[in-house]
């Protein structure tokens, strides 16, 4: 058996590693393929050693099939934290809130999005236009322009590329940020950072859950919440992003 990997950092929050281990047990609840969480304490976290592989097409279009399986299994509501977790949530670094919502685009504008701005601006990341534009697409979501009968899923919620690991065995997750929210923001999270095969993983899920028709030109609406936690963080070229995207999804609310 291979020595498992382990994570340690003292300069954390308490419940950072905690809230790792939660989330991945939350998704392997519904099936998901996700690295197995062995021990974990306040300042560190031990997780089944990963060996890496070259993506497959194969490989691919199982894990879309698992994620939207995994999305199917659903959680309470919009912005629900995995079940039985009451600690805090984070994104990378960066706290995530756990408010509950009814409708998606009261969560998503105003726990995915907004909170996020400031951080950006105060970096010198997001200029005063581009935050006039996600503010004005924010209004949009919050009254609910682009809510529609999906429930709320059950998210990794932090699916770039980087937290996609090929592996002999298939696709393996790491690192969530897991909650309930909408299906397409975690395919839009894929897209965002080019994650390989994505046509192919996009076709396996739909063999279990067809996306919803126009979900390609809802793809900026959902990269909002990625890029603007980036924006708070990593450089004024994703709050230049953050602003493309708000200004997409500004012309996708007067086709509406």
């Amino acid at each position: 058996m291979s020595r498992p990997f382990r994570k340690a950092r003292h300069d954390v929050d308490p419940d950072f590693f905690l809230a790792e281990a939660a989330g991945l047990r939350w998704l392997a609840d519904a099936g998901a393929p996700v690295v197995e969480v062995l021990a974990v304490t306040r300042d560190s976290i031990e997780l089944s050693r990963l060996d890496t592989a070259r993506p497959t097409v194969e490989a691919a279009r199982r894990f879309g099939a698992a994620l939207a399986r995994t999305h199917d299994a659903g959680a309470p509501r919009f912005g629900s934290p995995p079940d039985g977790y009451r600690g805090e949530q984070f994104i990378g670094e960066r706290p995530l809130s756990s408010t509950e919502h009814d409708t998606w685009g009261a969560f998503y504008s105003a726990e995915r999005v907004l909170p996020y701005l400031r951080p950006a601006l105060d970096a010198g990341n997001l200029t005063a236009a581009d935050d006039a534009d996600v503010r004005a697409a924010c209004k949009l979501i919050a009254a609910g322009v682009f809510d529609d009968s999906e429930p709320p899923a059950r998210l990794h919620g932090d699916l770039w590329s980087g937290n996609v690991m090929w592996t002999p065995d298939g696709v393996v997750m790491i690192d969530p940020a897991a909650h309930g929210g909408h299906r397409e923001t975690d395919l839009a999270m894929l897209a965002l950072f080019g994650c390989p095969l994505l046509d192919d993983i996009v076709e396996g899920y739909r063999t279990e859950h067809p996306p919803a028709a126009g979900r390609e030109q809802r793809i900026p609406l959902h990269q909002l919440h990625p890029l603007a936690v980036h924006a708070a963080g990593h450089g004024p070229s994703y709050g230049a992003a953050l602003g493309r995207a708000a200004r997409s999804t500004l012309t996708l609310a007067d086709r509406a």
